[in-house]
C-alpha cells in the first residue's frame, strides 16, 4: 500500500496514495498510524485527498484508530475528504467523533500549529 508519513511541526501527516482503501490494504495504513500514536505522536492528520471509496472495515479502522489516539491523549483528524468518503463517514455517524476538514491547511491550522 503506499502510505507515507511526514512532519509539520508538531504534526504527523499520514499521506495516503490509494484511491480505494478497502480491508486488504488496511494493515500497511493502520501500522503507519498505530506506530506514530506508539511513539509518542499526538497530533495526527490522514490526508485522504486520492481516496474516493472506503469500505465499512475502513471505517471501523479509521474509528480504532481514533480510540487509540484519544485514548494516549492525542488528536486525530482527516484532511481532502473526498464527497463519496464523507458521504460513509456521515452514513456511520464517524463524523461525530473525527473532525474531517476539507484541506491541509485548514487542517493544520485546527490543531492550534
Amino acid at each position: 500500500m503506499n502510505v507515507k508519513t511526514e512532519q509539520s511541526g508538531p504534526i504527523a501527516i499520514v499521506r495516503v496514495g490509494e484511491t480505494r482503501l478497502m480491508y486488504p490494504i488496511l494493515s500497511d495504513f493502520s501500522s503507519a498510524v498505530t506506530g506514530l500514536i506508539a511513539s509518542g505522536q499526538r497530533k495526527i492528520l490522514i490526508d485522504l485527498a486520492p481516496v474516493t471509496y472506503v469500505d465499512s472495515a475502513t471505517i471501523g479502522c479509521l474509528m480504532d484508530l481514533y480510540r487509540q489516539a484519544h485514548g494516549a491523549g492525542g488528536q486525530l483528524k482527516l484532511s481532502g475528504v473526498q464527497k463519496r468518503v464523507e458521504t460513509m463517514l456521515n452514513l456511520t455517524g464517524a463524523q461525530n467523533f473525527i473532525e474531517i476538514h476539507a484541506d491541509e491547511p485548514s487542517a493544520v491550522k485546527s490543531f492550534g500549529a
